[in-house]
């Protein structure tokens, strides 16, 4: 399943670029805060998907 887990790092970080554009381009701060959000959540999971710890 590491698969699965470089696959949410990658959409995690591509979400998290697309936060950087929202605040450059002043959109509103919900959106922002709603895409922040889920670019955390596929961060984390990803991360702790990887079985680094295991």
């Amino acid at each position: 399943m590491n698969g699965l887990s470089t696959v949410l790092i990658v959409v995690g970080l591509f979400m998290l670029g697309g936060v950087y554009s929202f605040i450059k381009q002043k959109q509103s701060k919900s959106m922002v805060t709603v895409l922040a959000l889920g670019s955390a959540m596929c961060l984390t999971a990803g991360i702790l998907r990887l079985d680094l710890w295991a």
